[in-house]
């Protein structure tokens, strides 16, 4: 993410974001995000009215320091509508990053309207949400889920390999968000490893449970996380890095790919995200895990969310084809009409 500091904005705005963050308890990430967007929008809002080229780096080079109240006030929804189809026509931005710049600027526009009373009316209530494209999630099979936990298991020369393996079966098994596992700290762990707590979106806390799998990948990296080569660290994190300080997000994405790559899989086709989806769809697919339990394990707001994952593959589609009770019905044989029944005749 590129860099962002709360003091390149107005006084309005960093009391917004302080907003966000000490009343909302949202994460310091989501309120980066949310000024990223926003700070692009007023960049938009000045280049357009100044004529500033904006593909050019003078438009990285806007300060919005001075969009305050009465800047604020004059924005339509218009000025919105014309900058959602800029940044899908000039930035190429997809319907979730889309989604994400209009998402800040409602949430903006709730908080001087609703909140503090600033302004009357939200341009930017009545403006319908871009609409994801009707995707299924690209998911490893089982197959390939047990050749990308061997690809770790047969890599005897990597220091890490027991960290590797018990973080992608956390990943496997309990579908768990990254930012999720790398938050995890010692003090998380259930004494008898029968669960964990993570820490998941807007800083809420659930309880993922441990199979028999976790829990034996788990106690093989703790014997070496708790042995007196690390007696001297003081990171409660659970994953440590090289430098024996908390595992960090772009380490665990890289850690990924290089075993996608080892197992023989695109690298390019999947992510870390990826084994979250890879997870759910594995559970739903044993036809023993409910999706309303299902949404609970992904720590999910909403039922709908997860009724992605109720897909059904081709394979499964062919299966139940072939059990249609219509589908031995041969057609009649071809036999020869006679003239008085042909009906050309």
């Amino acid at each position: 993410m590129p860099e962002i500091s709360v003091g390149e904005f107005s006084p309005l705005i960093q009391e917004y974001a302080s907003y966000k963050l000490s009343i909302q308890g949202c994460s310091r990430k989501t309120v980066e995000e949310y000024l990223l967007d926003l700070r692009t929008f007023f960049r938009f809002l000045i280049a357009r009215k100044q004529k500033i080229d904006m593909d050019g780096d003078e438009f990285l080079k806007i300060d919005i320091s001075g969009f305050d109240l009465e800047e604020v006030k004059n924005i339509h929804a218009e000025d919105i509508y014309e900058f959602l189809f800029y940044t899908n026509r000039d930035r190429g931005n997809q319907w979730a990053a889309r989604a994400r710049k209009l998402s800040a600027i409602r949430s903006l526009f709730k908080y001087l309207v609703v909140r503090r009373h600033y302004l009357e009316h939200n341009p930017a209530a009545d403006i319908d949400s871009p609409k994801p494209k009707k995707a299924l999630p690209k998911v490893l099979t089982l197959e390939e889920s047990l050749r990308l936990l061997n690809a770790v298991e047969t890599d005897l020369d990597s220091p890490y390999r027991t960290r590797d393996f018990a973080i992608l079966t956390l990943f496997l098994n309990c579908g768990m968000r990254v930012s999720e596992l790398v938050g995890i700290n010692l003090t998380d762990l259930d004494p008898e490893l029968r669960s964990l707590r993570v820490t998941g979106k807007g800083n809420k806390e659930r309880i993922v449970y441990l199979n028999d799998a976790c829990a034996q990948a788990v106690t093989a990296y703790l014997a070496e996380r708790k042995s007196p080569q690390f007696a001297n660290v003081r990171d409660r994190a659970l994953f440590l890095s090289r430098l024996e300080k908390r595992i960090s997000v772009k380490t665990v994405q890289a850690m990924v790919y290089k075993y996608l790559e080892r197992a023989g899989l695109e690298a390019k086709r999947y992510s870390v995200h990826k084994l979250r989806h890879t997870a759910a769809t594995l559970m739903y697919q044993s036809g023993q895990v409910d999706v309303r339990v299902l949404k609970e394990i992904l720590g999910h707001e909403q039922l709908n969310t997860t009724q992605i994952y109720t897909h059904v593959d081709n394979r499964n589609m062919e299966e139940a084809m072939a059990h249609n009770p219509l589908a031995s019905h041969k057609p009649l044989a071809k036999r020869t009409l006679k003239p008085e029944e042909d009906p050309d005749t």
